[in-house]
């Protein structure tokens, strides 16, 4: 009997806790370099959230090993709801790809927000003779080990992408490795490079300029900008119709009030339209509503996912 009144004092403990978070700032950690795409959508959902909360958020980068640095801080901080973090595919698939890391993101991370959806795109220079995915396809066949495609680092969500679509499709091209996606940029232009997977807003111009072609879209639906372009399930591929997504985790045992509380204002924020707006300007969509639970179950679907296109493609830590 004396258990119980110890449950009830802990339940009530927690709640009160809960009901008064935020009670000092709150820490985003951004395992990526500052200016980069994850830190610009992170700071467009946060500078929100705080202006609602009228307590401070801190993003901070802290890059390295593959954003492991930054994902192993959080993985390590007190969950209590005061640190954050903020990335992309990687804290899925990098426990596969390195295999030894301390963390695990189903067990010791909450996901509490699909920040954005990825708007990738397949390219190919202009003068490459095909204007299709599926005329690419056979001209790869055509040509084995002759094409190459730009890999912007290990792990990534092109990257894996790319290995993912290489799979379905059949074909295998030299990886070319590149400091993040703008350096590939202009080897593509100059056709030194064959194929690249690349955010939206940085192929866009030079897809409306004419000197790269847009062959699919890795995303949900089509893209408001390039209406006559095909996702990659339309142009014939649907099993590589995987969509990355930015998002949102507090550390696991963190408690339901504080996840819930979190959760909701990440999806009120996403809903601003001047969040929507600087998002979208990104290259980026808003994510969409999920709820804790709902967000936990892709985490467990996209990690198996990715795991398997890891293994396949024998991809190793550099």
């Amino acid at each position: 009997m004396r258990i119980l009144p110890a449950i009830l004092l802990t339940l009530a403990a927690t709640a009160a806790g809960a009901q008064g978070y935020p009670s000092k700032p709150v820490r985003v950690i951004v395992p990526y370099p500052a200016g980069g795409i994850v830190d610009i959508v992170a700071r467009a959902v946060m500078e929100k959230i705080a202006a609602a909360w009228g307590q401070p958020i801190i993003i901070e980068a802290k890059p390295g090993a593959d954003s492991n640095i930054g994902t192993d801080l959080v993985a390590k901080s007190a969950p209590d709801g005061y640190t954050w973090l903020v990335t992309g595919p990687a804290v899925l698939s990098n426990p596969t790809i390195y295999g030894n890391l301390s963390w695990d993101p189903l067990r010791d991370f909450q996901g509490v927000g699909i920040v954005v959806w990825n708007q990738n795109i397949a390219v190919v220079p202009a003068a490459l003779p095909v204007n299709t995915m599926k005329e690419f396809v056979e001209y790869a066949k055509a040509r084995p080990g002759q094409l190459n495609f730009g890999n912007p680092g290990t792990g990534s969500s092109n990257h894996l992408s790319t290995e993912l679509f290489m799979q379905v499709a059949g074909i295998k091209m030299v990886n070319v490795g590149y400091k993040g996606q703008p350096p590939a940029i202009p080897d593509l232009l100059n056709g030194a490079l064959h194929f690249k997977i690349v955010a939206l807003g940085l192929a866009l111009p030079h897809v409306q300029s004419g000197k790269l072609k847009a062959l699919a879209t890795f995303t949900h639906e089509r893209v408001k900008a390039l209406p006559d372009v095909p996702t990659i399930a339309e142009a014939g591929f649907p099993e590589a119709a995987l969509v990355p997504w930015y998002g949102a985790y507090l550390r696991a045992g963190t408690p339901k009030a504080i996840v819930e509380r979190v959760n909701a204002e990440i999806n009120k924020a996403l809903q601003s339209p001047e969040v929507a707006d600087r998002l979208l300007k990104s290259g980026s969509l808003p994510g969409p509503v999920r709820n804790p639970d709902e967000i936990q179950a892709l985490m467990r679907s996209d990690y198996e996912r990715w795991s398997k296109v890891v293994r396949a493609a024998g991809i190793k830590a550099q």
